[in-house]
């Protein structure tokens, strides 16, 4: 990993670390995998790995304040 990647990896786990209370609080959690090229990979886990709005959680909560808060991230991915 390169500097740039190391730094974008800790900004997304720091803003990580502000959105986990509100998933924690409804049984789930998330998991950093990767960041490549502006590409955030993250594993739902717990309630939030099964939920039917795992979806719009990823993309309507996540993706969005990593896009607003960590410049360079372009897209977020769920991986299993």
């Amino acid at each position: 990993m390169t500097t740039e990647q190391d730094t974008m990896f800790e900004q997304v786990e720091q803003v990580l670390e502000k959105l986990r209370p509100f998933l924690l609080r409804d049984g789930g959690d998330c998991e950093l995998v990767a960041v490549d090229d502006g590409i955030v990979q993250l594993r739902l886990l717990g309630a939030c790995g099964t939920c039917p709005s795992s979806t719009i959680t990823l993309k309507a909560g996540i993706e969005r304040a990593l896009l607003e808060e960590v410049p360079g991230v372009v897209e977020v991915e769920q991986v299993f």
